[in-house]
Parts: structure tokens; C-alpha cells; sequence
């Protein structure tokens, strides 16, 4: 199956560069080009995309407004947003996150990566860049609205309905471990990590594993590091 992508920049020059790099992969495809949030929403639906490259900076609507539109639309569900960034250590990122996207990417990134990017937010799975998201997420994540100590009052309450071994589960998901590294950590199988995890999402109304993440630092149940 092709991955349909749209591109959302308001550098022509990068839409441009990335449009060739993901134009020569024979899985997937660039269906549009975006120059600010407003366009990529409406292209996003019209073209029917299934993974979004979205800059955070762009004119009039900017890229978080955009993440935000997109996953709260009841028609667009499988769309998968990944936030392209000059900065990765950003707190707007952080706000992405929290608007729906799946991951993040820097700019400067190998083509490889973009690649693999694209493939794994298709595929519906978080992408945690391994140089900065988990560092990025401790130190900014539980620094929102929520109190003194980061801690939403109303996430913890979700958490009830988890059971013992998929609150573990989710600890280890919120420390940027892939499905194999937590069932040898938990020394079970891959595919019962797996069911703990899709129960978990559906349990706590999490679109993806990035939203598992959040759910996590936001509720207290993984506290973000000091350094």
C-alpha cells in the first residue's frame, strides 16, 4: 500500500527537496504541498493523506494550530502528523505533542531517517527521535497548566482503569522502548506487550504511543528528570 504524504512548509526550497527524496521510494507518495497550517488542513482532507511532514513555523495558521485541527477531526483519525523542526529541544514541540502529533523530527536529519519517520507513523506507531524526544518530553512535558508539580489531576483519575501490568507497560512506553525491549524488560512476549499497549490506548482515548507518552508525564505516573 503507498503511504500518501503531504508536505507542509513555507520553505518552497525544503518542500521541494523533501518532495524528491520521498517521491523516489516506491511505498509511498507526495500528494501535496502546503505553505501554511490553514492550506495543509484543507489538503490534508482533500487529498486524503496519511502522514503529514508539518513545520511548527508558518505563516497565518501556524503548524500547532494545524496538528491540533487535524487530530481532533472525526473524518481525519488515521492521519499520522509528524512535526519537522529546526530546533528539537523546542517547547513548541512539547505543545505538538499535546495537539496530537505522533513524533518529531529535526530538520537536519538523514534522508534514512525522514524515511523511516514516514513509515513508522504510518504504520501508527510513536516517533521518538532517539537524540532528543525523551530528553525534551522530562523537561517539558509536566511544565504546562496542571499545578506545581505538572501532575493533571484528571489524567491520574484515567489511570483507575488500567490494570498493574499495562500501567508497567506504559511506564516503559514512556521511556521510549519498542514493543521488543519491553517484553524482554517484562519478560514476556512481544505480542502480549502489544495487547497491553492497544489496551491501554483504548482505556485512556490515546491516538498513539506519542499520546501514551503524554499521558504518562501528565499524570504523574513518570516523573520528568532534573536533568
Amino acid at each position: 500500500m503507498t503511504i500518501r504524504v503531504l508536505l507542509a512548509d513555507d520553505q518552497a526550497l525544503l518542500r521541494s527537496a523533501f518532495r524528491v527524496l520521498v517521491d523516489s521510494e516506491p511505498d509511498m507518495e507526495v500528494v501535496g504541498e502546503a505553505s501554511d497550517g490553514a492550506e495543509a488542513v484543507r489538503l490534508t482532507r482533500e487529498r486524503q493523506a496519511d502522514v503529514v511532514l508539518m513545520d511548527i513555523r508558518m505563516p497565518g495558521t501556524d503548524g500547532l494550530a494545524a496538528t491540533r485541527l487535524i487530530s481532533t477531526d472525526p473524518s481525519l483519525t488515521d492521519v499520522r502528523v509528524v512535526i519537522l523542526t529546526t530546533f528539537e529541544v523546542d517547547d513548541y514541540v512539547v505543545q505538538a505533542l499535546r495537539a496530537g502529533a505522533s513524533g518529531f523530527l529535526g530538520k537536519g536529519s538523514e534522508p534514512e531517517e525522514l524515511l523511516s519517520a514516514i513509515r513508522i507513523a504510518a504504520g501508527g506507531e510513536a516517533l521518538l527521535s532517539p537524540t532528543a524526544t525523551k530528553g525534551l518530553i522530562a523537561r517539558f512535558l509536566a511544565q504546562g497548566d496542571a499545578g506545581d508539580d505538572g501532575r493533571d489531576p484528571a489524567r491520574s483519575d484515567r489511570l483507575g482503569a488500567l490494570t498493574g501490568r499495562e500501567r508497567e507497560v506504559l511506564v516503559q512506553v514512556a521511556g521510549g522502548h519498542s514493543n521488543d525491549e519491553i517484553a524482554e524488560r517484562l519478560v514476556v512476549s512481544p505480542l502480549t506487550v502489544k495487547t497491553h499497549v492497544n489496551r491501554a490506548m483504548a482505556k485512556l482515548g490515546a491516538r498513539d504511543r506519542a499520546q501514551l507518552v503524554v499521558i504518562a508525564y501528565e499524570s504523574g505516573l513518570v516523573r520528568p528528570r532534573a536533568d
